[in-house]
């Protein structure tokens, strides 16, 4: 499946089960009766779709506790198998790849890596945002060449804040063998948006959220 931030209601390119499926990577578990309710399906529809997923293990309970005494609410979240229904860039490449790396040229040859990496998608975000004079227009343009990137990446009024929102990571499995790929990409953001704002990772993939999420504030 080759799954993009479309609009989860109206997208008749996807079949019902992959709506859902996106609606619980992008946004998280859900019951099924917010699923059926987000996705305007009737309720018995989206029952059966859940249990198709859950019979494919696509998805998994997660309970929710209750507010005061009542019973929890089940809800359901991506399965690992779910998670992998995403694309990952030549994952097992990749990670054979970084191990030899620093079997052959050492940590400091890994850190060239990166660092040519960040020098090129430096140099083509920051000409792709050349001219745009405030920051939603950067965070805007920048979403979108995270999104073209396989990133699933958005962004989100918070109060006086923005969120970048990446719900996917394409090269997770390269971010897990090596942390400077993430290091590096935070301080581009930090480039890209300019000294008239603060960014920071408030969601981490790495260390256990279900995404990355970037807030950015006028400083």
């Amino acid at each position: 499946m080759n799954y993009t931030s479309k609009n989860l209601e109206n997208n008749a390119d996807m079949s019902t089960a992959e709506r859902i499926l996106l609606r619980l990577k992008t946004r998280g578990p859900a019951s099924t009766a917010t699923l059926a309710q987000e996705l305007a399906m009737t309720a018995e529809a989206a029952r059966l779709q859940v249990q198709k997923l859950l019979a494919e293990e696509l998805i998994s309970g997660a309970q929710e506790a209750a507010a005061g005494a009542g019973r929890p609410r089940q809800n359901w979240e991506l399965s690992a198998a779910g998670h992998a229904r995403f694309p990952d860039t030549h994952a097992y490449l990749t990670i054979q790849l970084i191990g030899s790396i620093r079997q052959l040229f050492g940590e400091e040859g890994l850190d060239r890596l990166i660092s040519q990496r960040e020098g090129e998608m430096r140099k083509d975000y920051l000409k792709a945002c050349s001219g745009l004079a405030s920051i939603p227009r950067k965070l805007d343009k920048l979403a979108a060449l995270r999104a073209a990137e396989g990133y699933m990446a958005r962004v989100e009024k918070d109060g006086k804040d923005w969120l970048l929102i990446e719900d996917h990571c394409p090269i997770c499995a390269a971010a897990t063998s090596c942390q400077g790929f993430c290091r590096s990409e935070l301080q581009l953001f930090r480039e890209v948006i300019g000294g008239d704002a603060s960014v920071t990772r408030e969601e981490h993939l790495l260390a256990g959220a279900r995404r990355c999420v970037y807030r950015v504030s006028n400083t």
